[in-house]
């Protein structure tokens, strides 16, 4: 979306986080419930749907910000009053109340691209997987589903250029076999498995750099409470305790990545010390013993990759050290990110899932998913707390840093005490590419394709 739709704003590549202006020549905040911007001349919409304005600004975000659309995504626009558009080219974002994750991560995000308010409204709403209207620095020009998508640099763009004349892209699910593409002289960059990237930095291939990132994402272990025999917090207690978290991390992830404390990784407001509760299979043992909960089966979904599975296995082992059967369910990402769904059929059959997120630099990037209003779209544990929606609502608009990170530990503290939740690690990424491109890279490690150039 980043390299073929232009955003206000998009992340910039390297080590420390920050943003530049991508659509706007000019934004600046006026006050903290105002934000003035002034687009670039001269950026097109293809397919005939002339120039971008400030029009399609204003019917871009209050199109996310619109309870009507149902967007799992407006929580980025909670705090808008409106845009009002100024003149052509120039607007103004006003805010009802102060939003502290403005610059952090609503802005730099997806949730700030501006698509064509024409195309939109002729195509009924909603746009398909076929991009129209595009306007950024790269256009798509082939997609097949699975096996390759296909960006050719846009001659219309005016600013910036993409240093390539076409990128491929090959979606491949699982690191591993990434990395014998890789070797295979197939690929030029890569992500690679946290289990590889001791080896790969020992013995890189040929003409190539091998690099590891920080990650802001966050591994967890779900728990859905509406679900038998999940409806027993008992039991959720039970697999809390049972669960030897360094043991999954270190089995899946050869050492390279350290356990969590929560969903907040280190250096955000917000990131706790320590777990509440911890490995303890005595414990774990007693409660289901009281219980009379002894030989239950549990199923656990997960992503078919590698390290996802091998975490399984442990925690599959775990569960039978202290008397519960585990039944590990493989799942190819199409089927597996529509498990939870109020839309599907499977959510109130989903007993215990392996998930990851991936988030922005702030705080409420990584908690806004389980809130009650994000029950069967991306909470599917059913975590349902009053108290915990009240504090989300509270920590986007709380402006001081300190009394931030009080509001979202005290959060993650919630969710761990509803049993509904196994918080393992924020992983880390590991890259390889050749040393003929320089690739545009955030400091989490994710690619900003418009960036990547040639050595």
């Amino acid at each position: 979306m980043k390299a073929i739709y232009a955003s206000l704003v998009v992340w910039t590549s390297g080590d420390s986080w920050g943003w530049k202006p991508m659509a706007v020549d000019t934004i600046e905040p006026l006050d903290p419930l105002t934000i003035a911007f002034k687009l670039r001349d001269n950026i097109g919409f293809t397919d005939g749907y002339g120039q971008m304005t400030a029009e399609d600004v204003k019917f871009s975000i209050e199109r996310i910000a619109d309870p009507k659309m149902q967007s799992p995504y407006a929580v980025y626009w909670s705090t808008l009053k409106e845009v009002e558009v100024k003149d052509r080219l120039s607007g103004l974002i006003r805010l009802k109340e102060a939003f502290a994750p403005m610059w952090t991560s609503t802005l730099p995000s997806t949730v700030s691209t501006i698509v064509s308010r024409k195309a939109v409204t002729e195509l009924g709403g909603k746009l398909g997987v076929k991009a129209v209207a595009q306007s950024g620095p790269y256009l798509l020009k082939e997609w097949t589903p699975k096996q390759r998508t296909v960006l050719v640099r846009n001659p219309d763009w005016k600013y910036e250029r993409g240093f390539f004349e076409e990128i491929h892209i090959h979606p491949i699910e699982d690191e591993k076999p990434a990395e014998l593409g890789y070797e295979a002289g197939d690929l030029d960059y890569t992500w690679i498995s946290a289990s590889s990237i001791s080896r790969f930095k020992k013995t890189p291939p040929s003409n190539s750099t091998v690099i590891q990132k920080p990650s802001l994402a966050y591994v967890w272990i779900g728990m859905n409470k509406d679900v038998a025999p999940f409806d027993n917090p008992k039991l959720r207690r039970a697999v809390q305790y049972a669960v030897d978290r360094k043991a999954v991390v270190e089995a899946a992830y050869f050492g390279a990545a350290e356990t969590a404390t929560g969903i907040i990784a280190p250096g955000l407001p917000g990131h706790r010390e320590a777990n509440i509760y911890n490995y303890d299979p005595d414990k774990a043992r007693q409660i289901i013993q009281a219980e009379g909960l002894k030989g239950t089966t549990i199923t656990l979904d997960t992503l078919n990759k590698a390290e996802r599975l091998t975490a399984a296995q442990v925690i599959q082992a775990n569960l039978q050290d202290v008397g519960l059967n585990l039944e590990i369910k493989q799942n190819d990402s199409g089927t597996f990110w529509t498990l939870g769904s109020k839309t599907g059929n499977y959510w109130n059959k989903l007993q215990m899932q392996l998930s990851r997120y991936t988030v922005s630099p702030d705080p409420s990037s990584a908690t806004e998913w389980f809130t009650r209003d994000q029950i069967g779209v991306w909470n599917w544990e059913r975590f349902s707390s009053e108290e915990y929606d009240k504090l989300n609502a509270q920590g986007v608009r709380e402006l001081d840093p300190a009394k931030r990170d009080t509001i979202y530990k005290k959060m993650q503290d919630l969710m761990e005490e509803s049993g509904c939740y196994i918080f393992l690690t924020h992983e880390v990424t590991g890259i390889v590419y050749r040393n003929t491109i320089v690739p545009g890279l955030r400091p989490d490690g994710t690619p900003n394709l418009a960036d990547f150039k040639q050595a």
